[in-house]
């Protein structure tokens, strides 16, 4: 199957880069290329992408909140942000902000290949230096606390599971995995679940093989 990507960055150079790095995803690579804001909306409310990889940065942008206007236009599009911010606050409020990875620019196109790769198979790629960070010691305790059935349902949330998958492969409903998850955040400090997934890691949680 063909798949569609979208590059959006300012700078002709680095667009050239990524669309060659992306190409090595797939057989058949489509890209589309904006250089602000307004065009990648654009080509986000067309539909026809798989996946979106944006400078945090580029006119327009306005930093995240360029990014919550994309979430906005096309909610279903997965969304990478590939920045020369790369300090853990902007991070969090990357994917605070809805997107599912978070890629440096400083990063070599390997790492870009395998961030992308795992966020097609339905993942979350953050940076290890971010995924290293200490959790904090209320964190931890809170952690050592969570039932069995919690750590399994955190366990699919790390493998990018959705709530649906998770109901089913645990034989639970939707409505109590959601109670669940509700726990699983009050215990790891976590706003979201992608917060959770990084704590859980930096804890040393780690989904079965």
């Amino acid at each position: 199957m063909a798949l569609t990507i979208l590059i959006a960055d300012d700078h002709p150079l680095v667009r050239d880069a990524l669309v060659r790095t992306v190409r090595q995803l797939h057989a058949e690579v489509t890209v589309h290329e904006a250089g602000d804001l307004d065009a990648l909306l654009r080509l986000a409310r067309a539909g026809a992408a798989d996946l979106a990889l944006v400078d945090l940065n580029m006119p327009g942008m306005n930093g995240v909140a360029g990014l919550a206007r994309l979430r906005e236009a096309a909610p279903t599009l997965p969304v990478v942000v590939a920045s020369g911010q790369e300090d853990a606050t902007t991070i969090r409020s990357v994917l605070s902000a809805g997107a599912v990875g978070f890629i440096p620019k400083s990063e070599k196109s390997e790492v870009l290949l395998s961030a992308l790769q795992l966020v097609q198979a339905g993942g979350t790629y953050v940076p290890a230096r971010l995924l290293e960070a200490p959790a904090t010691t209320a964190a931890s305790a809170a952690a050592s606390e969570l039932t069995p059935r919690q750590l399994d349902v955190l366990r699919c949330l790390m493998r990018g599971e959705p709530n649906k998958l998770i109901a089913r492969e645990l034989g639970l409903t939707e409505g109590t995995v959601k109670i669940h998850i509700a726990a699983i955040l009050r215990a790891l400090q976590a706003r979201n679940r992608t917060e959770a997934v990084v704590r859980a890691r930096s804890l040393g949680i780690d989904p079965p093989a």
